[in-house]
């Protein structure tokens, strides 16, 4: 029988904003009382984009801190994890210098480089593009400068490519088990969720591995149902969507959560509390 499950809460992400759903976080507040609503609703960790006070992205260190910081003062028994992708155009060094200075316990930790666009799924047209660039380099240097902080990684898996960059990189022995990989499925760029792509990717896993899923828009429910069905971990929130499986608008990440906890109930899987959570994914509380 599968243990149990981690639902993680995706707050707000680099391209969503208060214009699709007037629920996205900006301020450290907004942010703090969101991930308290997600925490009472089954939420063990939140994945945060801290953003400015007009909602776009920042790497700015001392505004993604406050945000870290008030969510945790709120609610400490969170698991705050921060991006490591921050958003379009920032440079490596924006990118990890907040993961080095702020050590949250887990961070995301990206494996290739790709197109990465928002696209009008009805009829195609590209409304943003640009490259999301992810070298070796880059995962290398990202990955061991975590590991020698205490930040765990959280690998982000768009196609099986990225799972073959991550497993040849391993080979450099930085990485500290158990490994935790995230299936991201439906951005515009990487792979649309398939039952069997699914499938393929979770049995070309290391040996021992933690894997959990998220996926954009339509793809969010089926893919973290398929996860909780196999064993995995759900990911849910307004960064990745912005409905409830009705069409309704989400009242907030929150919402999202309790739709995962009912998955979660319908597939017999219990929920992990956020210590739980630690336990399961080899982090430690601090």
């Amino acid at each position: 029988m599968a243990g149990k499950v981690i639902i993680t809460a995706a707050l707000s992400g680099a391209g969503t904003f208060k214009n699709n759903n007037p629920a996205v976080p900006y301020s450290k507040e907004e942010f703090a009382e969101e991930s308290a609503k997600c925490y009472k609703a089954g939420a063990s960790m939140v994945h945060v984009h801290a953003r400015l006070e007009d909602g776009m992205p920042t790497h700015d260190v001392d505004i993604i801190r406050a945000t870290h910081d008030a969510i945790k003062e709120k609610t400490p028994e969170l698991i705050v994890n921060l991006s490591s992708a921050v958003g379009m155009g920032k440079t490596a060094e924006q990118r990890i210098e907040q993961i080095i200075k702020i050590k949250p316990e887990m961070a995301s930790l990206n494996t290739n480089t790709m197109n990465f666009g928002i696209v009008d799924r009805k009829s195609g047209t590209i409304l943003i593009d640009y490259v999301f660039e992810n070298t070796f380099t880059m995962l290398q240097n990202f990955g061991k400068s975590m590991e020698e902080n205490g930040v765990k990684p959280e690998v982000e898996l768009y196609d099986m490519g990225g799972l073959d960059n991550v497993i040849l990189v391993m080979k450099q022995g930085f990485f500290t088990n158990p490994i935790n990989f995230n299936f991201v499925w439906g951005v515009a760029g990487g792979q649309k969720f398939r039952p069997d792509a699914f499938v393929a990717m979770k049995n070309a896993l290391p040996p021992n591995s933690n894997y959990t899923t998220c996926g954009v828009g339509n793809d969010e429910f089926p893919a973290i149902m398929q996860s909780c069905l196999m064993g995995g971990h759900m990911r849910v929130g307004l960064e990745d969507n912005v409905r409830t499986p009705t069409g309704e608008m989400a009242k907030g990440s929150y919402e999202l959560v309790e739709w995962a906890v009912r998955v979660a109930e319908i597939m017999g899987r219990e929920v992990a509390t956020p210590d739980e959570a630690r336990e399961i994914m080899g982090l430690k509380k601090r």
